[in-house]
């Protein structure tokens, strides 16, 4: 990142406010750190400056001193240390220790890491997920020397026999960044300078491990071996082996790996999560059936999930959130093995029973439900069940429950309070820093109507609107000369109040979990054509599901039997992959299947087509 120097387009010191939300940051994306580490990197009573570059990224410096942190996208999300804050506050970031000083001449030269240059404890590799921040550590000095971010997780690398790319670099020792604040005094500059660049007697002493100590004949080898990188340190593992630090080939310690990996995967007992009595119990069941079932799961939901509160409420919505939700262990439910065959029928079907009230949204073209009568004989007489907790056998083996998460994709819409909307959120007592979903923003402000008290007496469902609801609801939101409502009915009141605050979106895929802000973005596949007729389908926004690009490609090649490559976007943040053919509806489908990512997240674009 920091390979090139660049000339920043703005300087300007932080204000108190953006100083503050930059501690927080630090603070939220670095949990080990203490207050007082934080006060060391970010003192109190000196100034702070941020420099905004044209690739986006942010770098925040002490006034007339050292850079501290750079943000690598300018959002805040994406926070990483210098090597200046390291040497300051070394167990802010979790380290890999390299092997010997000759691997750090690459690191520094800006060559990514590779997990053969990587030295592992006897208790094995430490645990860590894809993405995580890292810093790079050479023998004998705790004053780390680069910092970067994971390509993959441990127990991927283990799958992997501990081979190819562990951490991709961002910055490092002596790099641009290092150069701006040449001239500085550096603390332990002097001792780095030795065991990086070879003093005999520290090179020799630094050593822990005789796996660390090399041969000439092993330089000469390693040097042949890294020169073969690509860019961004990446090794041509199909064509040669990869080797450690003393020249030998690593095959026999991958299949050493492999052949553990091969007996732990036999010694597991499979268990099914469905019995298999239980698996087809859905091609046994009629019509009548299906409708009987459809029935129960909606009474179960309009007892247990759907709020009044919640209303006006989706037909979408209350399917997929509430109606399957309640459906028995083991069975699908599918609308069209019923008697109604649409959604939309059948919800009209119950609201002519005076069941629910449902009314068709002309520009949405969909049924939503407004109301339930809960004096219905139906919903009287129906007693809702307890959920069910399902148990499941617990596997110490971890490859299975890895590669079980790559299917389960989670996205939740959440919102943060704006300044509209703070005076409400700070008169219940809630937190106005928190993140909130949809249910719960609304649980905030109907205690609000509740504590004060602002039910129409006339007119149970409107609300009397106050000066300060008035100003969460509409202030800035209607126009010069419009007077303000006195009143709203309580239906809207919920999604009025949401649409006021700041939108984000948390996508989980296992046990890694993102926050991003705004809108989710959707995964774009496009068919192109290049050299004549020749085409190349083109596969991005990968990481906001939180998908490897390197490893869908890796997949796709084998899946599609075509050449697969993986390149960075052009002027943008991420990668694309890029795959030999036409092959929309292949990408498509296997995103689909095996990542759980919905039809309506993927964009498709076929270019070849007239």
């Amino acid at each position: 990142m920091f390979k090139k120097a660049a000339e920043a387009k703005l300087h300007q010191r932080l204000s108190g406010a953006d100083r503050k939300k930059l501690k927080r940051t630090v603070k939220g994306r670095f949990p080990g750190a203490s207050d007082a580490d934080i006060d060391v990197l970010l003192p109190p009573k000196v100034e702070l400056s941020v420099a905004k570059f044209q690739n986006r990224v942010h770098i925040y410096s002490l006034e007339g001193g050292f850079p501290m942190f750079f943000d690598v996208d300018g959002r805040g999300t994406e926070v990483f240390p210098t090597v200046f804050a390291l040497w300051m506050v070394p167990e802010l970031l979790p380290a890999f220790l390299l092997k010997g000083g000759e691997v750090s001449r690459f690191v520094i030269g800006g060559a990514d890491l590779m997990f053969p240059g990587i030295h592992v404890p006897a208790e094995g590799l430490p645990s860590f997920l894809s993405g995580e921040p890292w810093a790079v550590k050479v023998p004998g000095n705790p004053s780390p020397i680069a910092v970067g971010v994971t390509t993959m997780s441990s127990t991927e690398a283990l799958k992997a026999g501990l081979r190819g790319k562990a951490l991709r670099i961002l910055h490092y020792y002596r790099d641009s960044l290092w150069e701006s604040v040449e001239g500085h005094y550096v603390p332990n500059a002097g001792f780095l300078e030795d065991v990086v660049y070879g003093d005999p007697a520290l090179a020799s002493s630094s050593q822990t491990d005789n796996s660390c100590e090399g041969t000439d004949e092993a330089s000469n080898n390693e040097q042949n071996d890294i020169n073969n990188k690509e860019v961004g340190g990446s090794v041509n593992e199909t064509t040669s082996d990869v080797l450690d630090e003393l020249g030998t080939p690593l095959t026999a310690q991958a299949d050493s790996s492999t052949d553990k990996i091969v007996s732990d995967m036999n010694d597991l007992n499979v268990v099914n999560d469905i019995p298999p009595e239980e698996s087809n119990v859905q091609h046994t069941l009629s019509t009548e059936d299906v409708d009987m079932l459809l029935d129960k799961c909606l009474l179960q939901a309009l007892h247990t999930t759907v709020k009044d509160k919640d209303f006006p409420l989706p037909g979408s919505t209350l399917w997929s959130n509430h109606v399957l939700h309640c459906r028995p262990p083991g069975m699908t439910l599918d609308i069209k093995k019923s008697s109604y065959k649409k959604l939309s029928k059948w919800l009209q079907a119950k609201s002519s029973t005076g069941l629910i009230t449902v009314k068709e949204d002309k520009h949405k073209k969909e049924t939503v439900l407004y109301s339930v009568n809960r004096k219905h004989p139906d919903y009287t007489s129906f007693k809702p069940e307890k959920p069910q907790v399902e148990k499941i056998d617990q596997i110490d083996n971890h490859a299975p429950k890895e590669s079980s998460s790559n299917k389960m994709l989670e996205v939740t819409e959440i919102y943060k309070p704006s300044v509209h909307v703070n005076p409400i959120f700070v008169a219940v007592g809630a937190d106005t820093s928190k993140l909130y979903t949809a249910a719960e923003a609304s649980d905030i402000v109907f205690k609000y109507l509740e504590k004060e008290k602002l039910d129409k007496p006339t007119e149970k469902f409107k609300v009397v609107l106050d000066a300060i609801l008035c100003d969460a609801l509409f202030k800035g939101a209607i126009k010069k000369g419009t007077t303000y409502p006195t009143e709203i009915h309580k239906k809207d009141i919920g999604s009025t109040f949401i649409s006021r605050m700041q939108p984000h979106h948390v996508v989980t895929r296992g046990s890694e979990s993102v926050v991003r802000k705004g809108a989710l973005k959707t995964i774009q596949i496009m068919t192109e054509r290049r050299q004549g007729n020749k085409k190349v389908t083109r596969l991005s926004g990968l990481e906001t599901f939180l998908l490897d690009a390197e490893a869908l490609a890796s997949e796709l090649q084998k899946k599609c039997a075509c050449s697969t490559t993986v390149a960075e976007l052009p002027g943008k943040k991420g990668y694309e992959v890029l795959v030999q053919g036409g092959v929309i509806d292949d990408l498509a489908r296997h995103l689909v299947e095996q990542y759980g990512i919905s039809k309506k997240y993927i964009e498709v674009l076929d270019k070849t087509r007239k």
